[in-house]
């Protein structure tokens, strides 16, 4: 076996990850995206034991008894719960590193533009608790960007906005930094909330979070459709206590997801408004990218167009955009470090 080779069984390939709200995803070197998990953990109350990580896990959320519990360690991009992330997060890498004698990879780990900088130190404390020799963060709008090869080294400005799970990042880039940005704690977790609230209000009925996440995704809309859609649910009533089933359309979930919208939307048109003019006349020519799971709402491409008067186009992969800008800041360690934050 080379010794280069010998040295990775040893130590773990590096691997960039990007730790979301709703889903974890992890590139590793020399591989590529290896992992994509939703980001709960099932815990045993009584005992503080893990009993299930990502998909196992999501499938116990509103099916637990009592003493188990199906928690998001994550809050609106930021770590709610540093023991269960570090344990999440040791799980991840060890299954990634299976076959490793003793896993201790240098990590690129993302995070919101928008958090402070005691919550950037607690991610890299946690990446580094949970297994990495070397934790470096970048910015999400930034490795958003280098994942969907925007040219962002360029003295030109490149548009991009993710929608995640628990935040929406709004960012102009030139020469490498972000020139104006701002980061929403909106995203595809609120926009369930926003479904629960309205069915609960408009019909009396009161919704899993699992079925709303459904029903956003089926039939959920920014922008009217040429077919509106139509789709029944199950929930139970408010009033008599028993299930219930009702027929939903894509108007009233536009309608329930109104607010949402309409703050990522100001947000989207405020950045523009400031950005430097030789930059907006950039954006203008080459468009805004959309990436995260929350740009697959159907229709939200046409409303930010319509509302900012620029072309705004989906990236390749929107929901592994973020971490395939982490994946490409591992590959070439030397040509991106310049855009990452080491932890010591």
């Amino acid at each position: 076996m080379p010794i280069f080779d010998f040295f990775l069984n040893v130590i773990g390939r590096d691997m960039g990850i990007d730790l979301g709200t709703a889903t974890t995803l992890i590139y590793v070197k020399g591989k590529g995206i290896v992992l994509e998990e939703p980001s709960i953990v099932a815990i045993d109350k009584e005992t503080n034991k893990v009993l299930a990580v990502g998909r196992e896990a999501k499938e116990m959320v509103g099916r637990t008894p009592k003493n188990i519990v199906a928690v998001r360690p994550l809050k609106d991009g930021v770590i709610a719960d540093f023991e269960i992330t570090e344990k999440m997060l040791r799980y991840f890498i060890q299954r990634v590193h299976k076959n490793v004698a003793f896993a201790r990879p240098r990590i690129v780990i993302c995070v919101p533009s928008g958090i402070t900088p005691v919550e950037k130190k607690a991610v890299v404390e946690t990446t580094e608790q949970a297994g990495a020799r070397a934790a470096y963060i970048i910015e999400e709008p930034l490795a958003a960007a280098i994942g969907t090869n925007l040219p962002i080294e360029k003295p030109s400005g490149s548009m991009i906005i993710d929608i995640g799970g628990g935040t929406s990042e709004v960012a102009v880039i030139s020469l490498g930094a972000i020139i104006v940005s701002q980061s929403l704690r909106i995203g595809g977790d609120e926009m369930d909330e926003a479904i629960i609230y309205y069915l609960k209000k408009e019909n009396n009925l009161f919704l899993g979070e699992r079925t709303a996440e459904k029903v956003k995704m089926e039939i959920g809309s920014a922008f009217p459709l040429e077919d509106e859609k139509k789709m029944e649910i199950n929930g139970r009533d408010l009033v008599t206590g028993l299930p219930k089933t009702i027929i939903v359309t894509s108007q009233q979930m536009r309608k329930a997801l109104e607010k949402e919208l309409n703050d990522i939307v100001n947000a989207i048109v405020e950045v523009l408004d400031v950005t430097p003019p030789e930059l907006a006349s950039d954006i203008l020519k080459r468009g805004i990218v959309l990436a995260g799971g929350g740009a697959l709402l159907k229709g939200i491409a046409e409303r930010i167009a319509r509302e900012t008067h620029c072309d705004v186009r989906l990236a390749a992969d929107p929901i592994a955009a973020v971490a395939m800008g982490a994946g490409k800041c591992i590959e070439d360690f030397n040509a991106y470090k310049k855009y990452l934050k080491y932890s010591k």
